[in-house]
């Protein structure tokens, strides 16, 4: 039987390109990834532009609040065996203010509602895979990101992961740190490269096969 993988996350996860186009089937990580793992696997796509955790945006307008969407996202594509939640980059925009503490608590909702929602064929909450996002380039302020997202959003951005590998540790799911696998593009300092996104599908996909395969 078929192992089934949501993917829930951001722009980098729609395959969002740093000239504003989307990626194709065969760069954006998880349809990559899905090709790397073959036939024994479904993977599903769930990235949505300018996602938070739990916000939704005052200047971006609705539905950007991954805490409103993921329960319906999730009873939408049982039965799971993983759910990957890759989210906080949007979070560290200026006009919300949060530290790296306050996003992680708004992804520990997500971690919360997750278990409740999502069940895998013998009606038990799947695994859950927690990946930290790639840090904003320290280079931002000179992109037209700049002024969104704030001097201070890399610091932020790098400190998630720490947070993140604390609150995995905590809520005993399995950790990933995509800021490990690929940086941010030079031109807006917040998307993938095209290499950024293929790191990401061979690192993350590595990950899932140690998780539901044991390799």
């Amino acid at each position: 039987m078929k192992k089934r993988i949501l993917c829930f996350g951001d722009s980098n996860t729609w395959g969002y390109a740093p000239n504003g186009e989307r990626y194709d089937e065969t760069i954006r990580w998880p349809m990559r990834m899905a090709a790397m793992l073959g036939d024994d696997y479904i993977v599903v796509e769930e990235g949505f532009n300018g996602r938070t955790t739990v916000l939704d945006d005052p200047s971006e307008g609705g539905y950007k609040s991954g805490a409103n969407y993921l329960p319906p996202c999730l009873m939408t594509h049982n039965p799971l065996d993983l759910v990957i939640l890759m989210l906080g980059t949007n979070d560290t925009k200026c006009r919300f203010g949060m530290s790296a503490f306050a996003i992680s608590q708004g992804m520990t909702q997500l971690i919360k509602l997750t278990r409740i929602y999502a069940e895998n064929r013998d009606k038990q909450p799947p695994r859950i895979l927690l990946v930290s996002p790639v840090p904003n380039g320290d280079w931002i302020m000179e992109t037209l990101m700049g002024p969104i997202f704030g001097g201070q959003s890399p610091e932020v951005s790098r400190d998630l992961a720490d947070t993140y590998r604390k609150l995995a540790l905590q809520e005993k799911i399995d950790y990933l740190d995509a800021g490990a696998l690929a940086e941010t593009s030079r031109e807006d300092a917040i998307h993938l490269s095209p290499e950024g996104q293929i790191a990401l599908a061979n690192g993350i996909g590595a990950k899932v096969r140690a998780i539901l395969e044991g390799k």
